[in-house]
C-alpha cells in the first residue's frame, strides 16, 4: 500500500490531481478520506488510475456522488495480484471500516447454526454464538424449520449425549457420574459411564458431520452397505436397526432433495433491489440438496448497480460460507472474474430450476421485509404505493391527492353523482362530495359526469381551494374524454386521468391512461392494483347509499305529501313511530290514531289502500 502525504502550498484539487496522476493502471482498492482522516469511501477496480481518474474528470448524474466528490481530502490505494482478490478485499474493507458512502450489509438478525462441539465425547446442538474454540459451525440456517429437521434426523440417528459434563478419561475412568434418564429413554449410550467406545461414539460424530455437510447420498450408501453385511452374518437384529437408521435418512433426503443428485458443490445467486436497499440470496448445493441457504440485504448508498452489488455478496458469502465450489450460478452476466471457478447463466433445465427457486426466496424475503417496515411505520405503504403509480403512469410527482367520480340513476330518475377523496392513499371522508344532477335530463352518463367535474372543480378555482394530483373516472374510454374535455378543454386545467373499467362481472379489469388511453399492465392482485380498486369500489357505495337515500325520500314524498290535512309536522311523527311508508300502510287504525288523531288516521289509511 502506498500512503500519501500533503505537500505544502498545495491546493487539495492539486493535491489529489497528483496522487490521481501517479496510480498504477493494475487492479486494487482505492479509499477515500476526508478532512479529519476518516475512510468514507472503498472500492475496487481492474485499472485503479482510470477508474479514479473518472470521478474527478466528468460531471456526475448523482446527487450522493457529488457530495462524496466534494468531501474527499486524500487518497490511499493497496495493489492486489487479480480483481477477485480486489473484491475480496473491498468487501473485508467495508465491513471493518464502515465508510459512510458504502453499502452497508444488514446483519441484525443473527441466524443460528449447528454446533459440533469440540470435547472428548461431542455434542451436537444449535447455537446463535460463534466461539473459536475448536468446535465446528455449520450455517447459519435462516430457516429455521430445514435446522430442525435436521436436528432431529441427526438425533434419531445417532444418539449423542446432550448433557455438559466434563467426560474426560480420566473422570469416565474414576467413576465421577451416572447415567441419566437420557439413557433410560435411550437417547444417550451413556458414555459418561463407558458404555459406548470413544472410536464408535467418534464415528458417529463423523457421519453427522457428512450430514452437515449434505453429504447425505455417501452416509445412505454406507448404512446400506453396513445393512447388507449384517444380513449375510445372520445378524439381522443389527442389521434391522442399521435399516431403521437407512429408511430415515433416504425419507430425509426425498424431502431435501431438490434436483438431480449429479448436480454437486454449486453456488445459487440471486437479487433484487429497490431504492434503498438490496436483497441478495444465496443457496448452496451438495449432492442435488440445499445444503445452505441465506437472504441478507444491503443498505445502498451511493446508487450502486445490481452487478456491483451482486458481486459484493457472492465475495460476502463465500467467504462467510468458506465456499469452495467451482460453478456459481447467477441470472446476469458479470464483469466478473475468479480462479477457477466457471459462472452459468442457465436458460433452461435443472441449473435454471435452482435459480428460480433463489429468485423466489429472495422476492419473498423483499416483500416480507416491506411488511416489517411498513408495520413500524404504517405511512410508508402509503409512500410506496403512490411512488409506484407514479412510476407505472410517469407522472411528475406523487398522487398524494387523488380523486374518483361516479354517477348513479335508474332510467334517469333521482340522478345524482359522488366524488370521493384519497389523501396519502387513504380515504378523506370529510372531503367526499354528494351530487344532485340539475341540468341533464334522462339516462346520459356522459353528460351527467361532466356536469360534476365541472361544477367540482369550477367550484375550487372560485375558492381557491386544493386540486388534486390525479383524477380516476368509474368507467372506460368513454368517460375518460368526457371528463378530459372540461379539464383541458374548458377550464384549462393540468390532472392526469385515469380509467378504470370493469368487466361483465363488474370487477375492476383493466386500467387506462393516456390520450388515446392505453392499458397499463398493474398486474391484479398487487397492492397497487387492490388500491385502485378500492377507490372505485368506494366512490361506487357512496354514489349507491346516496341513489338509494334520495329513491326512498322521493317514495316517501310522493305516497304522503299528497294527503290532504298531512303536513310536516304529522309527516315526521308518523315515520318517527313507524319508520317507512310500508310499516306505515300495514298499521292499525288504532295505532295510528295515537300519533296524529283518529279522523287524520283514517285519512291517511283510506289514501294509501287507494295509492296502493
Amino acid at each position: 500500500m502506498e500512503e500519501n502525504e500533503k505537500t505544502n502550498g498545495l491546493t487539495t484539487a492539486e493535491y489529489l490531481h497528483r496522487i490521481v496522476l501517479n496510480l498504477p493502471e493494475g487492479p486494487g482498492i482505492y479509499q477515500y478520506l476526508n478532512a479529519e482522516g476518516t475512510i468514507i469511501y472503498v472500492g475496487k477496480a481492474k485499472n485503479l488510475k482510470r477508474r479514479v481518474y473518472s470521478y474527478f474528470s466528468k460531471e456526475h448524474q448523482s446527487a450522493k456522488t457529488k457530495i462524496l466528490v466534494t468531501k474527499i481530502a486524500d487518497i490511499r490505494y493497496i495493489v492486489v495480484n487479480t480483481e477477485e482478490d480486489a473484491l475480496l478485499l473491498e468487501n473485508n474493507l467495508i465491513k471493518k471500516y464502515k465508510p459512510r458512502y458504502n453499502v452497508l450489509l444488514k446483519d441484525d438478525k443473527t441466524y443460528p447454526s449447528i454446533c459440533v462441539s469440540n470435547e472428548y465425547f461431542p455434542r451436537v446442538y444449535r447455537t446463535r454464538k460463534i466461539i473459536r474454540d475448536g468446535s465446528t459451525y455449520y450455517g447459519p440456517y435462516s430457516h429455521i424449520p430445514s435446522m430442525m429437521a435436521l436436528l432431529e434426523l441427526i438425533k434419531k440417528l445417532y444418539p449423542l449425549r446432550t448433557c455438559r459434563l466434563a467426560l474426560t478419561p480420566e473422570n469416565i475412568s474414576q467413576g465421577k457420574f451416572k447415567v441419566c434418564l437420557e439413557y433410560h429413554i435411550k437417547n444417550c449410550k451413556g458414555p459418561c459411564i463407558g458404555l459406548i467406545s470413544h472410536e464408535e461414539y467418534m464415528e458417529n460424530v463423523g457421519q453427522i458431520k457428512e450430514i452437515l455437510k449434505g453429504n447425505t447420498q455417501s452416509i445412505s450408501a454406507l448404512l446400506m452397505e453396513k445393512m447388507k453385511g449384517l444380513a449375510d452374518e445372520m445378524r439381522f437384529e443389527e442389521a434391522q436397526k442399521v435399516k431403521e437408521k437407512y429408511l430415515l435418512i433416504e425419507n430425509y433426503r426425498s424431502k431435501s432433495e431438490v434436483v438431480s443428485s449429479t448436480l454437486h458443490n454449486i453456488d445459487v445467486f440471486s437479487i433484487e433491489k429497490d431504492e434503498n436497499s438490496a436483497y441478495i440470496n444465496y443457496l448452496h448445493i451438495t449432492n442435488g440438496c440445499i445444503n445452505q441457504a441465506f437472504t441478507f440485504e444491503y443498505k445502498v448508498r451511493m446508487n450502486e448497480s445490481k452487478e456491483e452489488l451482486l458481486q459484493l455478496g457472492i465475495a460476502e458469502m463465500r467467504e462467510r460460507y468458506k465456499s469452495q465450489s467451482k460453478e456459481i450460478i447467477i441470472p446476469f452476466e458479470l464483469d466478473m472474474e475468479m480462479n477457477g471457478v466457471t459462472f452459468t447463466i442457465p436458460q433452461r433445465g435443472e441449473k435454471k430450476h435452482l435459480l428460480d427457486l433463489s429468485v423466489m426466496n429472495v422476492k419473498q424475503y423483499k416483500i416480507d421485509r416491506l411488511k416489517q417496515a411498513e408495520k413500524l411505520n404504517p405511512e410508508q405503504r402509503s409512500v410506496r404505493l403512490m411512488k409506484e403509480i407514479q412510476e407505472q403512469l410517469n407522472l411528475s410527482h406523487m398522487p398524494n391527492h387523488i380523486e374518483c367520480f361516479d354517477n348513479s340513476n335508474i332510467q334517469g330518475a333521482d340522478a345524482v353523482a359522488a366524488c370521493v377523496v384519497f389523501k396519502k392513499a387513504k380515504p378523506s371522508k370529510k372531503d367526499y362530495r354528494k351530487y344532485i344532477i340539475k341540468t341533464v335530463t334522462g339516462p346520459d352518463d356522459y353528460a351527467s359526469m361532466q356536469e360534476v367535474v365541472r361544477r367540482r372543480y369550477t367550484r375550487i378555482l372560485d375558492e381557491q381551494g386544493e386540486l388534486p394530483d390525479l383524477i380516476l373516472t368509474d368507467g372506460g374510454k368513454g368517460q375518460m374524454e368526457v371528463v378530459r374535455e372540461v379539464i383541458e378543454d374548458e377550464l384549462h386545467l393540468s390532472i392526469p386521468i385515469v380509467g378504470l373499467a370493469k368487466n361483465n362481472k363488474h370487477r375492476t379489469s383493466e386500467i387506462l391512461f393516456g390520450f388515446p388511453p392505453q392499458t397499463v399492465g398493474i398486474k391484479q392482485g398487487t397492492p397497487l392494483f387492490h388500491l385502485l380498486e378500492n377507490i372505485q369500489d368506494e366512490v361506487h357505495r357512496f354514489a349507491i347509499t346516496f341513489h338509494r337515500d334520495k329513491r326512498s325520500k322521493s317514495q316517501i314524498a310522493s305516497a304522503l305529501d299528497n294527503i290532504k290535512g298531512i303536513g310536516e309536522k304529522r309527516k315526521t311523527a308518523l315515520l318517527k313511530k313507524f319508520k317507512s311508508v310500508a310499516r306505515i300502510r300495514q298499521a292499525s287504525l288504532e295505532e295510528l290514531a295515537e300519533v296524529i288523531g283518529e279522523t287524520n288516521a283514517k285519512t291517511v289509511k283510506e289514501s294509501l289502500q287507494e295509492n296502493k
